[in-house]
């Protein structure tokens, strides 16, 4: 797809994504905006939410999973955990959970657990979260040992999954500075069922909310979900909606972001603004070397092994790794420092020098406030 205006576009979605403009005020207010943020990496999670806020620290998070109850994370969009608003859970499950069933099934059983095994598995982690409340992952896994179920390898990743796709379990509070798992009916009560057809057109509502402008075709990429239920919602709300010079799909009465330029800000490992849409275009501008060829941006096998981005001035800032090195792909409008603190920060890489030839080294303690850096520890 051509996009007319590439800046045009950036600036939009940045203000969609809260990283330009008026922060929000609380975790749930960012899963609110963007339905569901990625979070198979809780630290990469924890950096999205901080990102859009102002001042948030790790104990407010904690705060909102523990206390208010108000976020939780489970298998969602394509598989994969999503952090999600607790009241947004029930009909966002119902939707995507079907999608992942024959996925599922076939990796518990390349984990050499069978279908038997599998139901056993399922109902010792529902029997021991009812007698014992929220538990960790490796407790649960000392349920299942004792039980006689399979849980080495990836077996008892994909048996919690199967929990989850079943609605049995989220993960809820935090235990020291793990996410537990706890019974959906007892962490969230009694949820209300939706209609389908009400359910894709809130799931198209939602998304041009926090990720427009958009098409019928990044919904459907980042839902998981058939390119036909993605048009289904997209045509429930059209009189919502309006349809940009370039194909483009926008809500009504969303005003454009003349000069998006969001103050620098550290962004997680799967950051929505890179998992957001179907093609990261305009937001990265990738790289092989700074300075060298472009390398094209649409996703290959693999490839949602992210590494941590910055933003700053109008583009994406990614680096990546070699031989367990920085290795910057692309910086424009200036901040090598700040490349050098995503890299430390949030891949644990050993160094504070910048990733640029010639930088100068600096402290990370002079780089981020020492509220940011409670933020995502």
């Amino acid at each position: 797809m051509q996009v007319h205006n590439p800046e045009g576009l950036l600036a939009d979605r940045l203000a969609a994504q809260l990283l330009a403009g008026n922060p929000a005020p609380d975790p749930a207010s960012v899963v609110s905006r963007l339905l569901a943020v990625q979070a198979q990496d809780l630290r990469g999670a924890r950096l999205a939410l901080r990102a859009r806020t102002s001042r948030l620290t790790s104990a407010r998070i904690d705060r909102a999973f523990t206390e208010e109850r108000s976020i939780v994370i489970t298998w969602l969009n394509r598989g994969t955990l999503h952090l999600v608003r607790s009241d947004d859970y029930s009909w966002l499950h119902s939707l995507t959970a079907p999608a992942v069933i024959t996925a599922n099934a076939r990796r518990l059983q390349q984990e050499g657990v069978s279908d038997e095994a599998a139901k056993k598995g399922v109902a010792i982690i529902k029997r021991s979260l009812e007698n014992e409340g929220p538990m960790s992952r490796h407790q649960i896994g000392d349920h299942l040992r004792a039980g006689r179920v399979r849980v080495e390898g990836q077996a008892l990743v994909h048996l919690l999954l199967l929990a989850s796709r079943r609605g049995l379990i989220v993960r809820g509070p935090m235990i020291g500075r793990e996410q537990a798992f706890a019974l959906t009916r007892d962490w969230l009560g009694e949820t209300q069922p939706m209609e389908r057809e009400a359910a894709l057109a809130e799931l198209a509502h939602r998304y041009l909310a926090g990720h427009g402008p958009a098409t019928d075709r990044d919904l459907a990429y980042w839902s998981g979900l058939a390119l036909r239920d993605a048009r289904a919602g997209l045509k429930a709300i059209g009189s919502e909606i309006i349809e940009r010079g370039d194909g483009l799909l926008s809500l009504k009465g969303r005003r454009s972001t003349s000069d998006p330029r969001p103050p620098p800000r550290l962004l997680g490992s799967f950051d929505p603004l890179l998992f957001g849409w179907g093609r990261r275009l305009p937001a990265v501008r990738h790289r092989r070397r700074a300075g060298c060829g472009h390398v094209d941006d649409r996703r290959r096998r693999g490839d949602d092994q992210a590494v941590p981005p910055a933003v700053s001035a109008r583009r994406l800032c990614l680096e990546g790794r070699r031989k367990g090195r920085a290795a910057l792909h692309h910086v424009t409008a200036a901040s090598p420092h700040l490349m050098a603190v995503s890299t430390v920060v949030t891949c644990g890489l050993a160094t504070n020098r910048s990733a640029r030839c010639g930088a100068r080294p600096a402290s990370i303690s002079r780089m981020i406030p020492a509220a940011s850096r409670r933020a995502i520890s």
